[in-house]
Formats: structure tokens, sequence, C-alpha cells
């Protein structure tokens, strides 16, 4: 779900639309969640909301106190929602879910990722980001397209080795699914900068040094499943 705490509050106050809009943490110490507003304003992920009060309430700016029983509820609404459109479902996070999906079941994926846009949208009243591989780490990979570039709907789908390329070469190493920023400190060094370069790595050498988890990343991202879903009633 796109700014998953911001959208919920703004689903209720749907005055605030177009304003900036952030959600902070437990007593109101560091921002949690931003609306589209809030993050062009150049508001950070974390920082102390009595750093930028001033500048951020001047500009029309609202913060809101978690309201983590209002998001329960909305996720729960989602999830539901999602189990009507897959045969499989995972609950990754309150806000994120793996779904399994075939041609033939579901036929042409970006247009069937777009009716999962649509009916969460019209059942739920969130918008979500949509992204489709051939594994979970290039599902997360193309979920961070499809929120990163609107022109793509929402929607963006890496079966294409080609599209997947071309991605890979523009798309910081940080953005994997897995890579923290330690460990792309320590990459960066060994001159791999872009998915691309990961890709590119031996992941034997990989393993070696960063364990099997980096390798069953790399492996993910040439499009060899290691992570199966997480399917529980």
């Amino acid at each position: 779900v796109n700014n998953f705490y911001a959208s919920c509050e703004r689903l209720f106050r749907p005055e605030l639309r177009g304003r900036p809009l952030v959600v902070l943490s437990n007593n109101d110490g560091c921002v949690v969640s931003r609306s589209y507003e809030a993050k062009a304003m150049g508001i950070k992920m974390g920082v102390p909301y009595f750093q930028i009060r001033e500048p951020f309430e001047a500009h029309g700016g609202v913060a809101f106190s978690s309201n983590y029983a209002l998001y329960g509820d909305m996720s729960s609404r989602v999830m539901s929602t999602l189990e009507t459109m897959a045969p499989e479902l995972e609950v990754y996070s309150i806000d994120e879910a793996f779904l399994a999906l075939s041609a033939s079941f579901a036929g042409d994926l970006t247009a069937y990722g777009q009716q999962i846009r649509q009916r969460v949208l019209q059942w739920t009243g969130l918008t979500v980001g949509v992204g489709i591989g051939p594994t979970k780490t290039l599902a997360k990979l193309a979920n961070y397209a499809a929120k990163k570039w609107p022109a793509t709907g929402g929607v963006v789908d890496l079966h294409d080795e080609l599209r997947r390329a071309r991605l890979m070469a523009i798309t910081p190493v940080e953005e994997v699914w897995g890579i923290g920023r330690r460990l792309t400190v320590k990459l960066q060094r060994q001159a791999i900068h872009t998915v691309a370069d990961l890709v590119a790595s031996d992941a034997k050498r990989l393993r070696a040094q960063y364990g099997v988890v980096v390798e069953r990343i790399v492996q993910e991202l040439r499009g060899l499943p290691c992570a199966e879903l997480a399917v529980e009633p």
C-alpha cells in the first residue's frame, strides 16, 4: 500500500488531500509515514518531529499520532480483498503481501495487476503498487519501479529479461530486498553499485563473504526461486 499509515489517516480526512501529511511514532517522536506531498518537501523517514515541526506546519503540514487499531483494521480489509484475487497469498507485513499468480489463472499479468489495483481502491479506498516477477526478490524490485515511476501506472512486470536488465542497470543496489545499509557500504567497496553489478557478481564468492542469504538474493535476481510462498490459513 502506498504510504500506508498516511493514506489510512487521509482516507477519513478527505479535506486534507493535497496537503503534506506525516504520521508520528509512539509519543509523537519521529516520522514513520509520509504522504507524497511531505516527501516532496524533503521530509525524511525517522526524522524527529521537533526538528521539522515549524517549517512543516508553516507549509500547511498536518501530523497524526499513530493509530495502530485503524491501520490493523485497514490492513485486514486489504488482505481480504487480495484473497479474492489469487489462489495463494502470503501476508508479508501490515501493508504488503505476496500473491501466487500464473498466466493460466490471471491471463495478461500486467492487466490483472491493474484489476488488483482497481479492486483494492474500490473496496478499501487505498492505492497499491503491484510488482510482478518470477521470484519474490524480482517482484519486490518490480514494486519499487511501480512506485518510483508513475508512468508505469502502478504495475510493473519483470518477466521480460530485457526490461529487467534495463531496470537493474539504473537501480542502486540498496533498493534490493534484503540488502541493508551496512551491506550496501561493503558491496560498494567492491564496485557493486547497481543491481546489475550485483547480478553479475560471483554468487559463490558473495556467499563466502556474506553468507547464504546474499547468494540466494543474487539467484533470485537471476530468476531462480529460492524463497517459497509462506501460505498460512
